[in-house]
């Protein structure tokens, strides 16, 4: 499962590097919609979105752009509550659906508060992904795998996304637990970046989420041939380490 910001390296690109990442081995997408304040996320995926936005990449800008893109896989849109507060839940929810998501991540959405999203998204046709983190508890567990229909997104260890930190050892844990849960699958994100971490996360769990490294990767070697095909085959890499 691969995240890419929409808008970085550039709005322009995002078909190309969608189909390129399909092509690759993508089982799953998440696009992430640029705000202005990403407080779940690392410097690498912060400074994505911050270029995004200085480009002038607004979230209808990257939602209109998805709509030209053939998407052979499910799309996740990933992001912040205030996004789709100011444009409306019902609104928001039916936009997401009409540029071809099948869910979302609203990163700072609690169970607790997220009665009327849930609502708007059921009425879209949207699943709805909430995170577990390790220091969450048994009843947090529960209460997000009850709201969670695409898969429950666990994270692997406390602080924000980023690439080249060490998964938690309590990862095989949390994700033991929320399996006694969930009625979705399992997904492990935050710190997964190697075809090792790949390997680890899918012996135990149902996905394995890489986002910091590609967005990284995305920002750097895009506009360069030879460097795309070989970030290309390092996402191939990815893949291979989840067959066991």
């Amino acid at each position: 499962m691969l995240f890419v910001t929409g808008g970085d390296p550039s709005l322009e690109a995002l078909p190309e590097i969608c189909e390129a990442l399909q092509d690759a081995g993508a089982d799953l997408i998440e696009v992430g919609v640029p705000f202005t304040d990403p407080i779940a996320d690392g410097p690498v995926i912060q400074a994505s979105s911050q270029r995004a936005l200085d480009r002038g990449v607004r979230p209808g800008m990257v939602l209109d752009t998805l709509t030209s893109i053939e998407f052979r896989v499910p799309v996740i849109l990933m992001g912040y509550y205030n996004t789709a507060l100011r444009v409306g839940l019902p609104e928001y929810a039916e936009r997401l659906k009409g540029a071809g998501a099948s869910g979302t991540i609203m990163c700072d959405l609690i169970p607790e508060e997220a009665d009327q999203w849930i609502a708007a998204s059921e009425g879209a046709g949207l699943d709805t992904v909430f995170l577990a983190a390790p220091t969450s508890t048994p009843q947090r567990r529960k209460a997000v795998c009850d709201v969670s229909t695409g898969f429950v997104y666990a994270v692997s260890r406390m602080g924000v996304t980023g690439a080249g930190t060490t998964m938690g050892d309590s990862t095989e844990g949390l994700v033991g637990d929320l399996r006694e849960f969930a009625t979705c699958p399992v997904c492990v994100g935050f710190g997964v970046s190697t075809p090792d971490d790949v390997k680890r996360v899918s012996a135990i769990a149902d996905g394995a989420i890489v986002g910091s490294w590609l967005v990284n990767r995305l920002a750097s070697d895009w506009g360069n041939n030879e460097a795309r095909k070989e970030l290309l085959a390092d996402v191939r890499r990815l893949k291979e380490a989840t067959r066991r």
